[in-house]
């Protein structure tokens, strides 16, 4: 039987989940920054506790992952015990997946003050440094081959960033949206409008400014404070966050895919990841008390608008669509995704945010985005990475065209690689 599609491998279900995936996630990740910016108040500033739009829509993918997970072991006729809190060591087996996620807390907490210092197009566009930290962590974490052309690329992208960083001015500051603000959903109430109006005056007494300023160490922590300022407050989180989200994917695709991981439901993975979510974001409004304040006298959903609440929902499909990226794609496909976000931003942001290109903008874009096709371009083989690849192929029911049927997918999952590159191509 002859196929109808010329290219049978472009036209099989893997390839269009693949196709699937890129697209929500560059339209979720677009409509993120969007909304991030759109949610601010006329001063650039959120009227909401950040923390708790991520605390929502943790507890949004939380309960999703619980519904299918149920769905899962009931289909398959599993125990729920396989959600791993039936012992205390299956409970300490499932810690490590604090780590990513404390990871994600802190790298979804830091994009809402990246936002407030930086244009949207010049933040996704200075985050393309994430891919230079990734490939060094795929280098170093999972053992991933680079090409020395990929090496020299991220060179190149290294250089092309802090080029644009020093060269672009005024263009990279961030300002308020005119006219695209949304009032709050709900009047506070006098309890609420008392506490804020109380800490206003305790943020602007001068009794409060002395006591502070005669704390051990503060001359040390106001000069530190001043060379943040002076580097670009807004840079130095851009760069801290590339770090903490290379970090969180990196060590989220390692314990997705290790051992019998690599056969276990997404969705009981995630969540136990999303546990840890919603236990950390809790915490972060339990333990300021500022925020304890305001949530305790003003409710969790205080200062929220219609896109924050819209950003709830974003940032929960969002972190999902991540999650099947990283499952069944990987890291690299996941960074270099998201630059389409970055010509889809930018192009935005000439409309929307009054974002105004200098020359340099013109001239160093374009180089950044080359690096990154150059980087993609001259991928190294890896045996182990498309071994595993043709693993979860052959487990999400793929079947090859190739195949006649009698074995020939466990033979080449089983088939030892011949064709290893040497230490001069590869590093």
């Amino acid at each position: 039987m002859v196929s109808c599609c010329p290219r049978p491998r472009l036209c099989s279900r893997s390839s269009a989940y693949t196709l699937a995936l890129g697209l929500g996630f560059v339209t979720l990740g677009t409509s993120r920054i969007v909304l991030l910016k759109f949610s601010a108040n006329a001063e650039n500033k959120y009227d909401f506790l950040p923390a708790s739009v991520n605390l929502l829509a943790e507890a949004l993918k939380l309960l999703f992952c619980l519904v299918m997970s149920v769905r899962v072991i009931v289909r398959e006729g599993r125990s729920c015990r396989d959600l791993g809190c039936a012992s205390s060591s299956s409970f300490l087996i499932s810690l490590k997946w604090a780590v990513p996620a404390f990871l994600y807390f802190l790298d979804n907490l830091i994009i809402f003050y990246v936002m407030t210092y930086l244009q949207p197009a010049m933040a996704v566009l200075f985050s393309n440094f994430v891919i230079l930290t990734t490939a060094v962590l795929f280098r170093v974490v999972l053992k991933r081959r680079l090409s020395w052309v990929q090496w020299a690329s991220l060179v190149i992208l290294f250089l092309a960033i802090v080029s644009l960083t020093t060269g672009s001015g005024g263009s990279q500051n961030s300002i308020a949206v005119p006219g695209l603000h949304s009032n709050p959903l709900s009047t506070p109430s006098n309890s609420c409008i008392l506490y804020t109006q109380l800490l206003e005056q305790m943020k602007n007494s001068s009794a409060s400014a002395s006591w502070t300023s005669s704390l051990p160490g503060q001359a040390w922590r106001d000069r530190m404070v001043g060379k943040l300022q002076s580097l670009g407050v807004g840079h130095v989180l851009l760069l801290l966050q590339c770090f903490i989200s290379a970090m969180a994917n990196i060590y989220n695709e390692k314990i997705l895919k290790e051992g019998d991981q690599l056969t276990e439901s997404i969705f009981i993975q995630n969540s136990k990841l999303y546990v840890f979510g919603v236990v950390f974001n809790a915490l972060t409004l339990g333990l300021s008390s500022e925020a304890r304040g305001l949530t305790i006298h003003c409710g969790l959903l205080h200062g929220h608008n219609l896109y924050s609440l819209a950003l709830v929902l974003v940032t929960a499909a969002l972190g999902l669509s991540v999650a099947f990226i990283l499952k069944f794609r990987d890291n690299m496909f996941h960074v270099l995704t998201g630059q389409i976000t970055t010509v889809l931003v930018t192009g935005f942001s000439l409309f929307l945010f009054d974002f105004r290109p200098s020359l340099d903008f013109f001239l160093q874009a374009p180089v950044v985005l080359l690096s990154i096709f150059i980087y993609n371009g001259s991928r190294a083989k890896d045996p182990e990475y498309s071994l595993q690849q043709e693993k979860l192929r052959v487990i999400n029911g793929e079947v090859f065209q190739r195949s006649r049927g009698d074995g020939e997918e466990l033979e080449l999952l089983t088939k030892t690689n011949t064709d290893s590159e040497s230490d001069e191509e590869s590093l």
